[in-house]
C-alpha cells in the first residue's frame, strides 16, 4: 500500500530501435525480444517504429492476419500497451487497388485493438543521387486523424513518419488534448541527419508535448540505410532519452505535472490567433 504523501509513480514509456530486413519472422523475433525486455523493467508503453520499405507488398496482411495475432498475444502475455508504428495493412480494398494502407496500431494490455491510424502524408521524395522515394506508388493515403487515445501515460495522438513534417497534425492533435505525441519512423539517413531531431523538438515546443520517436536504425537492405535516433522529447523541447546506433530501447518517465507547469507558465495555446489564421 502507497505511504499518504509519497510522491506519485511516473509512467514509463520505452522507445524502441530495430533493423527490419524482408524476413518477417526475424523482424518480429527482434521486436519480441524488445518488448520483453522493455516489460521486465517496467514500462506500461512500449512504442515500435515504422516498417521500412523492405516490407513489400506480398509481405502485407490485414490486421486480422498471423503477425497482429500475434502482437496481441505479446502484449496480452507482457500485460502493456503496444503502439505499431507503420504496420503494412492489406485492408479491405486490397483486391480493387493492390495498394496497401501504412497503418499505426495500438493494443492494450488485453490485447485489444484501440485505434488504427492510417498515414495520411506519403513520402514522395526525390533527392537527386540520394534518396528516391513514392509511397504513394503502393500505398493509399488515410482520410483522418483519431482522437487522442487514453493510456497510463496520458493522452497519445498518433501519426507516422512523414507526418513530422506537417506541423497541422501536432497542432490538430494538441488541440484535441494529447499530451503525447508519437511519430514511429524509418527516416533515411541524409533526411534524419539533417532534420530528424530538430522537427521532434520543434513539434514538442510547439504543443507542449512529450514527443515519442521509435525508429529503423542500419542497414535494412541492399538500397536502404536507415538513420535510427529513436528519442522522447519534453514539453519543453529538451531529448529526455535518445538511442544511437544499433538496435535498443531507450526509456524515459513521463510527467504529466511538468507538461502542466510547462502549458501554465506560458500559455501558447490560449495566445494562437485563430482570427487570423484560421483553426487547425
Amino acid at each position: 500500500q502507497a505511504m499518504e504523501g509519497a510522491p506519485r509513480l511516473k509512467p514509463l514509456v520505452a522507445v524502441c530501435q530495430v533493423t527490419s530486413t524482408p524476413d518477417k519472422e526475424q523482424n518480429f523475433a527482434s521486436c519480441a525480444r524488445l518488448v520483453r525486455e522493455a516489460a521486465q523493467r517496467g514500462a506500461s508503453l512500449i512504442f515500435l517504429p515504422e516498417e521500412d520499405t523492405a516490407q513489400t507488398l506480398s509481405l502485407a496482411e490485414g490486421l486480422d492476419g498471423d503477425i497482429m495475432a500475434r502482437y496481441t498475444q505479446l502484449a496480452r502475455q507482457c500485460q502493456v500497451w503496444l503502439s505499431l508504428g507503420g504496420f503494412h495493412e492489406r485492408g479491405q480494398d486490397w483486391e480493387a487497388t493492390g495498394r496497401i494502407y501504412n497503418c499505426h496500431v495500438l493494443l492494450d494490455p488485453h490485447g485489444r485493438l484501440v485505434a488504427a491510424y492510417r498515414k495520411t502524408h506519403l513520402c514522395d521524395v526525390e533527392l537527386r543521387g540520394r534518396v528516391s522515394m513514392r509511397e504513394s506508388s503502393f500505398t493509399n493515403p488515410g482520410t483522418q486523424l483519431l482522437p487522442p487515445v487514453d493510456t497510463p501515460a496520458g493522452k497519445l495522438g498518433l501519426s507516422i513518419c512523414y507526418d513530422l513534417r506537417f506541423p497541422e497534425v501536432s497542432l490538430a492533435l494538441r488541440r484535441a488534448g494529447a499530451q503525447l505525441l508519437t511519430y514511429p519512423s524509418a527516416f533515411t539517413f541524409p533526411t534524419g541527419s539533417a532534420h530528424w531531431e530538430v522537427l521532434l523538438r520543434a513539434r514538442a515546443i510547439e504543443t507542449q508535448c512529450y514527443v515519442v520517436a521509435a525508429a529503423q536504425t542500419g542497414q535494412n537492405h541492399a538500397q536502404r540505410t536507415s538513420f535510427g535516433h529513436a528519442m522522447v522529447v519534453d514539453p519543453w523541447g529538451a531529448v529526455v532519452a535518445q538511442c544511437h546506433e544499433g538496435p535498443g530501447v531507450c526509456y524515459a518517465e513521463i510527467d504529466l505535472d511538468y507538461l502542466q507547469q510547462v502549458r501554465s507558465q506560458m500559455p501558447v495555446q490560449g495566445h494562437r490567433r485563430h482570427d487570423l489564421y484560421g483553426t487547425v
